[in-house]
């Protein structure tokens, strides 16, 4: 299969390249697009064949569910019952944008393989002119998951899409850089209170102030997730990564350390260390990128800077500590 990129933020004749997308999908394949988090796998969500192409291409375990898409509130009303009151609230206060919300499905709206045969869904509504005017054009829900590789870091550039998925997916469509660069935050609104299920850009502080109190999960692994990014290790380079606590001289000596066993470090971090062999940013906006970007170069291995500060940033937390696997270097 070729895979096709077109830049739809600069060509003027944008009308053709969605009305291409548009036709892609309707005829149950895949389609790569931009959001405000990172770049989604798009199929339509009420057909289990185009659904099982985003599974294929991504190498995703199929007990893990999809978050659906749609371009206004209206759209996602029409595909749930039971809504709770403070999920109102919240998309109103919230959509477009970068907050998913579990909802209880209407019966046989979508396919079995994007809610996991789950009786709830995860649904959005993208904050992305991109996202939206696809949407708006196609008048269908597109099940979404990150555009990568299972298990890898998700793709802030089509230029990340195109590394995991040439030859796998027929069309990217290049909106240039995502502007949050981390996953949506998930909240269940299925129970009461509702539980954030993954931490993202809208902080648990945020919807307390719409909505009162939310607790955070503690999702037994073994379990079906209602969310992606709950059960599986998630974001991870190619070389191990560990996290550090960026005290006084910890760094430079864990570098020495390595070094002096005849290994490559690079370091992702605030601050750059000029003896390590590589150095990359640390932060939510440049996190997948700089892990990426580690998978470029040599180093045997990956220090993560935990600064002070950090641990209180959930989301940020949520995702290093994923791609470590939990892993601390002592």
């Amino acid at each position: 299969m070729k895979t096709e990129v077109i830049s739809v933020d600069k060509n003027v004749d944008e009308e053709k390249y969605y009305a291409q997308a548009v036709e892609i999908l309707r005829a149950g394949e895949v389609v790569a697009f931009p959001t405000e988090t990172v770049y989604g796998l798009g199929a339509d969500a009420t057909n289990p064949e185009a659904v099982s192409k985003i599974f294929e291409a991504k190498g995703r375990p199929a007990d893990n569910p999809l978050i659906v898409h749609v371009d206004s509130k209206k759209a996602a009303l029409t595909h749930v019952q039971e809504v709770s009151a403070k999920a109102l609230q919240c998309m109103d206060a919230f959509w477009p944008g970068a907050l998913t919300l579990i909802m209880q499905e209407k019966p046989g709206t979508f396919a079995g393989n994007v809610t996991a045969n789950l009786e709830t869904v995860g649904i959005r509504v993208p904050n992305h002119p991109v996202a939206l005017n696809l949407l708006r054009k196609l008048q269908l829900p597109l099940a979404a998951p990150s555009a990568n590789t299972s298990g890898k870091p998700s793709p802030t550039l089509a230029e990340h899409v195109y590394h995991d998925m040439d030859g796998r997916i027929p069309l990217i469509l290049d909106g240039g850089a995502t502007e949050i660069g981390i996953e949506s935050t998930v909240l269940d609104t299925t129970c009461e209170p509702p539980v954030i299920l993954r931490p993202g850009k809208i902080s648990k502080e945020q919807i307390e102030e719409v909505i009162g109190t939310v607790r955070s999960s503690s999702q037994n692994k073994t379990s079906v997730p209602k969310s992606p990014g709950m059960k599986y290790t998630h974001y991870a380079p190619a070389a191990p990564l560990y996290l550090i606590e960026n005290e006084a001289g910890l760094i430079e000596k864990a570098i020495e350390y390595v070094q002096k066993k005849g290994k490559r470090v690079a370091v992702i971090s605030e601050t750059e260390y000029p003896t390590a062999d590589f150095n990359f940013p640390l932060s939510m906006e440049t996190l997948y990128a700089s892990l990426r970007k580690c998978d470029s170069t040599d180093a045997d291995l990956i220090l993560a800077s935990v600064e002070n500060g950090m641990q209180s940033n959930d989301a940020l937390m949520n995702r290093l500590e994923k791609a470590a696997d939990h892993k601390w270097f002592s």
